[in-house]
């Protein structure tokens, strides 16, 4: 089965492949699929895979469909390596999304079994600021009742056929033909919105910075951060602003506000560049782990001279954190399990939230053609990217991230119903261990939660990104490739 064909692990539910599924045309000569078949397996796969001794002898020629060829190499039980063409690839690295209405659906999971959908609304998760979605005033927690006037719930009951129509229609919209979304707001008001997707979005990675006191949260005695971080990204944006910007701003927004204790929100973070996560754990790190290990990488016995560990390096200008909560979920995957595994042995750390989706590895990004002007940045050649696992990672004290996520220390529900603040599950959850010691009880689901169905063996109708097996991404960029 092919595995991929438009994998963009940290893009959100509602943004479309009708670009990124296309692979780009006129960018190289040689058109034929038969020298990148050969590059990939015998000069990638064959050396910096991490399970090279387990590669197929398949043959290839100038008609073998390379994605397809990509995947019959992998070994099986690797469900994380995975290729993109060029022009997603410079997509999502510089934070546009093509063809999007620039918001997350998705549904609420049980507290106890969190693969089981309890409550069948699909919910906003989060709007990305100066979208439609966001233009037309949607917030997280409203519920989508019907699309173009069919009950939502028509499109999941009836067949799989109209579960692909529905998220066809809200994944790979029309850029020129208006929608009709019909909403109910948390106080469960009907809201009916005609709304047309943007042919292209500009992201940044912060989605959310706020500082709580007193006044937000009673008892607190000191201000706490809330920091809401969707992907580890370090390149510039179409603006040439630096996406690690969006980790040292914040940090230094903490820091003027003195911020003792910070809550990261990685709930949806599938991961991304060491680049930004190194800079993440430099800056959240407290003083006494300057020089300590953090992550250590592990290459197959071809390559264990690239084995490297690397320390934290802590800024004298960097906030001084003393308590981190990081609040997790399926969708924090990858790099975001690594710098939480890697901070854990340092910091003084609370996990809350649900079990991460499990990847304790990471991949070099290996580039087609290999043209020297990619150093000088001109990608205008790029044909495809390969991102195969090329080494696993540990932290200080050599432990490894699970296979099966890592467990909270209090797990619960991401809490669909409420927007990101002290109102929200996770967030109050945090709230109340710093002013009492201790996590409070679940709450029951709000009045607004309704249309249940739990019990019933039925699929969830939305496609969520943390529902791709191939989900998240920790890449080193390197030149030595």
């Amino acid at each position: 089965m092919k595995r991929i064909l438009c994998k963009v692990s940290m893009l959100i539910a509602l943004a479309a492949c009708t670009v990124s599924c296309n692979h780009i045309s006129n960018v190289v000569t040689d058109k034929s699929n038969e020298k990148a078949c050969s590059y990939l397996r015998n000069t990638i796969m064959s050396t910096y895979y991490y399970w090279y001794k387990s590669l197929p002898d398949i043959k290839y020629d100038n008609n073998t469909d390379i994605y397809e060829f990509f995947d019959d190499l992998l070994y099986e039980k690797d469900r994380w390596s995975w290729m993109i063409d060029g022009q997603t690839f410079i997509a999502e690295e510089s934070g546009i999304i093509y063809g999007t209405y620039g918001a997350s659906l998705g549904q609420f999971h049980s507290p106890s079994e969190f693969e089981r959908i309890l409550d069948y609304n699909v919910m906003v998760r989060y709007v990305y600021p100066g979208s439609p979605f966001d233009k037309a005033g949607i917030k997280r927690g409203w519920v989508l009742t019907s699309l173009d006037g069919r009950d939502v719930l028509d499109y999941w009951l009836s067949s799989e056929k109209n579960k692909d129509e529905f998220n066809a229609l809200i994944g790979t919209p029309s850029i020129t033909v208006p929608h009709l979304f019909t909403f109910k707001d948390p106080d469960g008001n009907i809201v009916e919105k005609s709304i047309t997707a943007a042919e292209s979005l500009n992201t940044r990675p912060c989605l959310v910075k706020k500082v709580f006191t007193s006044e937000d949260y009673p008892g607190l005695t000191a201000p706490v951060g809330y920091y809401h971080y969707l992907a580890f990204k370090a390149d510039d944006d179409v603006n040439g602003k630096s996406m690690m910007d969006d980790i040292s701003e914040p940090m230094e927004y903490f820091k003027e506000r003195g911020v003792k204790t910070l809550i990261v929100d990685l709930r949806y973070n599938g991961g991304g560049d060491s680049r930004a996560s190194d800079l993440f754990v430099n800056l959240v790190a407290p003083r006494s782990a300057d020089g300590k290990v953090y992550v250590t990488r592990q290459h197959n016995n071809r390559l264990t001279k690239l084995d490297e560990s690397n320390a934290v390096a802590i800024d004298k200008n960097s906030p001084e954190f003393k308590c981190l909560y990081f609040i997790t979920g399926k969708g924090s995957a990858s790099a975001s399990e690594m710098t939480l595994n890697g901070l854990k042995p340092l910091a003084n750390i609370q996990q809350v939230g649900g079990i991460t989706y499990g990847k304790p590895n990471g991949m070099y990004v290996f580039m087609y053609p290999n043209l020297a002007a990619y150093k000088k940045g001109d990608y205008s050649g790029l044909k495809y990217v390969f991102l195969p696992i090329c080494f696993y990672n540990c932290n200080g004290d050599g432990v490894y991230i699970p296979d099966d996520g890592m467990v909270p220390d209090n797990i619960r529900p991401d809490d669909l119903y409420h927007d990101f603040g002290p109102t929200e599950d996770n967030i109050a959850a945090c709230l109340h261990h710093i002013v009492h010691g201790t996590y409070p009880a679940l709450p029951e689901l709000p009045a607004n939660a309704g249309r249940s169905l739990a019990g019933k063996s039925v699929k969830p109708l939305m496609n969520e990104p943390e529902n791709d097996n191939n989900y998240g991404l920790f890449t080193v960029k390197t030149e030595n490739f």
